[in-house]
C-alpha cells in the first residue's frame, strides 16, 4: 500500500534514516543526511508518502521539501527497503509524490537532483527535463544540506554549478508532455548513461590526483549539462 504518510508513521523514521545511509554507502554516492527527528516533522506536516505490507512492514519512504518561499519544491529522500527493490515501488512512490507536491504547490517548479539512471528515467516518465543547475532553486537553506555529503568539496569547487548528480526539473509553466521527455530518455538511454560515467570520471578525477599527491541543440545542451565548468 502506497499512501501519504500519517503522523502513526513516524515509528519508521530511525529504519528509514538508517536504509538512506546504508544506501548511500553502498552506491559510494553521498546524499544529504537527515535525522529521524527531520522525516517525523516531514510526516507531520503532510508532506511525506510511505510504502507499507499489509502486515505494516515498511517498504519505502519519499518526502517533500520547499525552497525559495515555495517557488521550488524537492521530492527528496527516495528510498525502498532491499527486499522491494526492482519490484515497481520506487516507480509508484515517485508518482505518488509527484502528485501530492502538483496537489500542495500548483505553482512551483519541482526538481530533484540524482546520480542514478533508474531515478532519470521514472522522472523522465512525469515530464522532468535535465537541466543545469543554475536553473535550480539558490535558496541558500538547500545547498547547505549538501554539506552532509561526501561529495561536497565537489560541488564547492565548481562554484555550484555542477557535481556528481545530474538536476531535473518540471516546470509547471514551461514544460514538455510526460510523453514527450519519456521518449527522449528512450531514445537517449545509452548516451545518457556513458555520460553519467563520463561526468563522475571527469569530476572525480582532481580529488584522485590531489589524493595520489599527497599520498541549443540536443548535443550543445548536454555537453554544456555535463561539461559545465
Amino acid at each position: 500500500m502506497i499512501r501519504v504518510a500519517t503522523p502513526a508513521d513516524s515509528r519508521y523514521a530511525t529504519i528509514i534514516t538508517d536504509e538512506m545511509a546504508a544506501s548511500a554507502a553502498a552506491r559510494g554516492t553521498g546524499i544529504a543526511r537527515r535525522s529521524p527527528e527531520y522525516i517525523v516533522q516531514k510526516i507531520e506536516e503532510g508532506k511525506a508518502v510511505i510504502a507499507v505490507t499489509q502486515k505494516e512492514e515498511w517498504v519505502g519512504f519519499c518526502y517533500i521539501e520547499t525552497w525559495g518561499h515555495g517557488e521550488y519544491v524537492a521530492n527528496s529522500g527516495l528510498i525502498v527497503a532491499p527486499a522491494y527493490r526492482k519490484s515497481g515501488v520506487a516507480k509508484a512512490i515517485k508518482h505518488k509524490i509527484f502528485r501530492l507536491s502538483r496537489e500542495k504547490y500548483p505553482q512551483a517548479k519541482i526538481f530533484g537532483l540524482t546520480t542514478g539512471l533508474a531515478v532519470m528515467k521514472i522522472n523522465s516518465e512525469l515530464g522532468y527535463e535535465p537541466v543545469t543547475y543554475s536553473e535550480l532553486t539558490q535558496d541558500e537553506a538547500f545547498w547547505a544540506g549538501c554539506k552532509s555529503c561526501v561529495n561536497y568539496e565537489i560541488l564547492m569547487s565548481k562554484e555550484r554549478k555542477n557535481c556528481m548528480c545530474t538536476a531535473m526539473l518540471y516546470d509547471p509553466a514551461d514544460h514538455y508532455a510526460p510523453e514527450e521527455t519519456q521518449r527522449f530518455f528512450e531514445e537517449n538511454k545509452s548516451i545518457l548513461e556513458r555520460l553519467l560515467r563520463f561526468k563522475q570520471w571527469k569530476l572525480l578525477r582532481p580529488f584522485l590526483k590531489k589524493e595520489k599527491g599527497t599520498g541549443g541543440s540536443t548535443i550543445g545542451f548536454l555537453h554544456h549539462l555535463f561539461n559545465n565548468k
